[in-house]
């Protein structure tokens, strides 16, 4: 299998190789597939089968029937001019498909340009969930200003690094939490997952005493907060809301005193819709909440 470049290692495809090996019932073929459409990003525009075969570490004599197959089904278009592929339409389908379905999304904008607004300054609120080792945006609400964080519904951003990565990676269960660290130290590498494990760990810490969790380092000049959230009906995924923006004007102090609390408040009242389970509350020190246990490092050969 081929080395991935290293293009964008914070939300790249995590393999190209079966990731269920054994199961009878997983198609890889489709896996594969799918893995090609995941490589695109918003500034992509056209891709060259080179370059889907880098991003994603398949062959690209596997690349090029799976990009061949796409196009003839429309989800890729091939440029004659470039010699590359650009995303069809359908795939445009397929999301808005995915978002007119969670119904959480309808009743969580209204408190979070709220929360936008009173923040001020470039804030950020957004709603995410996983797409593979990522965290993939799914609602977003911004203050009124100039905007500093150019994301929107759509863009991923790293599961290890962020807040709202590390407050998804509180919410889920055990197994499924165990079974991420774990592609995620294989993800970093020994020399990187260390210090990233252990900021994860403190994250999970502050999550469990305060209701929320502060990420001042995962990109330049930007501070955020994440906040689990589990939902339950009628749609049992987990997601993680976040209110991040430029560190001079959403200070640590600002977010663990102000920001943090109200984030968290604002997750409560999108629960009491009956939408989902009530995160953790703000303040909760001495309440026992079911919180990640520590993932033991493996050991060195």
């Amino acid at each position: 299998m081929r080395k991935r470049s290293n293009y964008n290692p914070e939300n790249a495809p995590s393999t190209g190789g079966d990731p269920f090996p054994g199961d009878a019932q997983f198609i890889g073929a489709l896996y594969r597939g799918l893995e090609i459409l995941r490589c695109y990003r918003v500034t992509d525009g056209s891709l060259g089968n080179q370059e889907l075969a880098e991003r994603s570490g398949l062959p690209k004599a596997t690349v090029s029937r799976l990009t061949y197959t796409l196009s003839k089904l429309g989800y890729l278009v091939y440029l004659n001019d470039e010699g590359k592929y650009r995303m069809g339409v359908p795939v445009l389908g397929l999301g808005y498909a995915c978002l007119g379905g969670m119904k959480i999304r309808e009743t969580a904008q209204p408190h979070m340009q709220e929360l936008a607004d009173y923040a001020g300054d470039g804030a950020l609120v957004s709603l995410g969930g996983r797409d593979d080792l990522s965290i993939i945006y799914v609602a977003c609400a911004r203050s009124a200003g100039v905007i500093s964080l150019q994301l929107n519904v759509g863009s991923r951003i790293s599961m290890a690094r962020s807040s709202v990565g590390r407050a998804y990676l509180a919410a889920v269960k055990d197994e499924e939490r165990e079974t991420l660290m774990e592609r995620l130290s294989v993800h970093y590498g020994e020399q990187h997952w260390p210090k990233i494990r252990k900021s994860i760990l403190a994250s999970f810490e502050e999550i469990r005493r305060r209701g929320f969790c502060l990420v001042a380092d995962w990109a330049p000049q930007v501070n955020a907060v994440g906040v689990p959230f589990r939902n339950s009906q009628p749609d049992p995924s987990v997601l993680a809301f976040t209110i991040g923006g430029p560190s001079y004007a959403l200070t640590v102090e600002r977010l663990r005193g102000d920001l943090g609390p109200r984030l968290v408040e604002m997750a409560n009242k999108v629960a009491s819709f009956g939408h989902s389970v009530m995160p953790i509350p703000a303040g909760a020190h001495d309440r026992k909440q079911s919180m990640p246990r520590p993932t033991p490092q493996p050991r060195r050969k």
